[in-house]
C-alpha cells in the first residue's frame, strides 16, 4: 500500500475547498464578513493604499514626522522651569509630593535629595515659552510649537515605556504608530513606503537597544511596518540589478514570481503571500526612487547651513531631517527618526547638552524649513521621549557626575503644524515637576490626538485578531481638544 506524502494530507481540504468547489479560503473568510468588515478587508483599499471610508472626516495633517528621542529627556534641564527648586537643593523630596510612588532600583536605596536644574532657562517669542538655554534654536522657533507639559505614562522602564508609547501596549506584539497610519490611510507616493524610519548614527554605542518593534506592525500583515533605512552613505542595499540583468528581465522575473504567489494565495489564503508580492513590487519601484530620494546633491549650501554641520554626513540626526523633509514632500505617510542616548543616570552636565547639540538646530531648520515650503500647516511634527527624569539627584547631586533618574509621572513633548495650535503651552505640573497639575495628558491621548489630526476615528480603526477588535489606543483614548487649532 502506498503512504500519502504529508503534502498531500494538508493539500487533500484545502483541494475540496478550493479547486474541487472553486471557494478559497480566503474567499469563504471574506464571505463571512460583514458588510461594513469586508469594506475594510486587506483587498479592498482606496486609491492611496488605504482602508475605504478612510479618513472618517477631513485631516488637518497628511503626513507625521515623530521626532523620537530615546532614552527619556530631562523636562528638567530642557523645558519645565522651576526656579523654586534651588530653595530646596540638597533636602529630601517631601513625602506629600512623593506619595510612595514607585522607584527604579537604581534609586529606591538612596536618599531622595532634590537636585534643581543644571541650566538656565529663557521665554522665548511672543508666546513667553520658557525653553533651556541649551536649546536656542529650538527657542528660536518657540512660536510655533505647542508644548504638552503634563504628558504622563505608567511605565518606568525603557522597553516597556517606549513600546507602550508607540504601540499604546507595553508588550510587544502589537501595531506601532505609524503602521496603524499605514494600514489605515496608505500613503500619497506608492513609489516608497508608507512609513519609513530613520535611525541617527551615533559617536558612541547607546545602552539603550531600538528594537525593531518600535515601528513594527505586529498583527498586520507586515507591508505596514517601518522601514529602516540604513543609517550609512547607501541608506537602502541591493537597488542596483546585478551586471548583465536588464531592466525588462528583471520586470519579468517578477511577473513570473506574482503568477506563482498568487497561485500559492489561491491554495492556503494566508495574507503573508499577498504581502510578498507587494514587497517584491514595492523593491522594485524604490529602485528608481530611493536614489532620487537620498541624493542632496540638488540641496542648497544654504539648506545645509541651515540644519547645521553635520547635516553633510550620512545617517546623522541633522542629515535625517533633511531625509524625511524630502520624504514628507514626496507624500510619504510616516516618518519617524529615532535619536537614542538620552538616558542620564550620570554626568547630566556632559552628556544632555551633548544630545542637545546633536538635535538643537536640525530640529529646528526642519520646523523652519517646512514653514518656508509651506508644508507644516499640513505636516505635524511630533517630539518626545517615552518618559522625563526625576527631581532628585542620582549619585551625589552636588558633583558634576550626578545625574536623573527615569520619572514617568510627568514629562514634556511638543508638536507643531498639522491642526495643533501654535504657541501654546499645555498642561502643567506641581513646583518639584514630579507629579501632574493639570491637564494630564496620558499615552492613549496623544496617539488618540495624532489619528484626530490624520482625519481619523482612534476608536473606529481597529483590526480583529484572536477574536477581539484591537485598536491603537486599546480601550482608552480622548483627543486632546486644548491643543488644537
Amino acid at each position: 500500500m502506498t503512504t500519502p506524502s504529508s503534502d498531500q494530507l494538508t493539500a487533500t481540504r484545502r483541494y475540496f475547498l478550493g479547486q474541487a468547489s472553486g471557494l478559497t479560503l480566503g474567499a469563504m473568510a471574506l464571505a463571512g464578513l460583514s458588510p461594513a468588515a469586508a469594506e475594510a478587508a486587506p483587498g479592498r483599499r482606496s486609491g492611496t493604499g488605504g482602508l475605504l471610508g478612510l479618513p472618517h472626516f477631513a485631516a488637518k495633517a497628511k503626513r507625521v514626522i515623530f521626532l523620537t528621542q530615546s532614552g527619556g529627556p530631562s523636562q528638567i534641564e530642557l523645558y519645565d522651569e522651576k526656579p523654586g527648586l534651588e530653595q530646596w537643593a540638597g533636602k529630601e523630596l517631601p513625602e506629600s509630593v512623593r506619595q510612595g510612588q514607585r522607584l527604579t532600583l537604581m534609586t529606591a536605596q538612596q536618599q531622595q535629595l532634590v537636585m534643581p536644574s543644571k541650566t538656565k532657562f529663557r521665554r522665548c517669542g511672543e508666546s513667553g515659552a520658557t525653553v533651556s538655554e541649551w536649546l536656542p534654536h529650538i527657542g528660536s522657533v518657540a512660536d510655533d510649537l505647542c508644548f504638552i507639559k503634563s504628558m504622563f505614562t505608567e511605565h518606568i522602564n525603557h522597553a516597556p515605556a517606549m513600546t507602550f508609547l508607540l504601540t499604546g501596549h507595553q508588550i510587544p506584539g502589537r501595531p506601532s504608530v505609524g503602521a496603524w497610519a499605514s494600514y489605515g490611510l496608505g500613503s500619497f507616493n506608492r513609489n516608497l513606503p508608507d512609513f519609513v524610519v530613520l535611525v541617527s548614527k551615533m559617536e558612541r554605542p547607546s545602552d539603550q537597544p531600538l528594537y525593531d518593534y518600535y515601528w513594527g506592525s505586529g498583527f498586520l500583515p507586515t507591508r505596514y511596518q517601518g522601514v529602516k533605512f540604513r543609517n550609512a552613505e547607501s541608506p537602502v542595499l541591493y537597488l542596483n540589478d546585478p551586471d548583465g540583468l536588464p531592466r525588462h528581465l528583471r520586470r519579468s522575473m517578477l511577473n513570473t514570481l506574482a503568477t506563482l504567489n498568487r497561485q500559492k494565495f489561491d491554495a492556503t489564503g494566508d495574507p503573508e503571500i499577498t504581502t510578498r508580492i507587494q514587497q517584491y513590487e514595492m523593491a522594485y519601484r524604490m529602485q528608481t526612487s530611493v536614489p532620487e530620494l537620498t541624493d542632496l546633491s540638488g540641496e542648497s549650501k544654504v539648506t545645509f547651513d541651515l540644519y547645521g554641520p553635520e547635516s553633510r554626513k550620512p545617517g546623522t540626526y541633522a542629515a535625517n531631517c533633511i531625509l524625511a523633509r524630502r520624504l514628507a514632500e514626496r507624500g510619504v505617510r510616516f516618518i519617524q527618526l529615532f535619536h537614542p542616548d538620552w538616558d542620564h543616570h550620570r554626568q547630566l552636565t556632559a552628556w544632555c547638552p551633548a544630545r542637545c547639540r546633536d538635535t538643537d538646530q536640525p530640529t529646528a531648520a526642519l520646523i523652519k524649513d517646512l514653514k518656508q515650503r509651506g508644508l507644516l500647516d499640513d505636516t505635524l511634527v511630533v517630539w518626545g521621549g517615552e518618559f522625563g527624569r526625576g527631581v532628585a539627584g542620582q549619585g551625589n547631586w552636588k558633583t558634576p557626575q550626578a545625574g536623573r533618574d527615569h520619572h514617568p509621572r510627568c514629562f514634556t513633548m511638543w508638536m507643531a503644524g498639522g491642526g495643533v495650535r501654535s504657541g501654546t503651552t499645555y498642561g502643567a505640573t506641581d513646583d518639584f515637576s514630579y507629579n501632574v497639575a493639570e491637564n494630564g495628558v496620558p499615552v492613549h491621548d496623544l496617539n488618540a490626538t495624532i489619528m484626530h489630526l490624520l482625519g481619523v476615528r482612534h476608536d473606529g480603526l481597529t483590526f480583529r485578531f484572536q477574536g477581539r477588535d484591537y485598536r491603537l489606543t486599546d480601550i482608552h483614548g480622548h483627543v486632546v481638544n486644548g491643543i488644537l487649532a
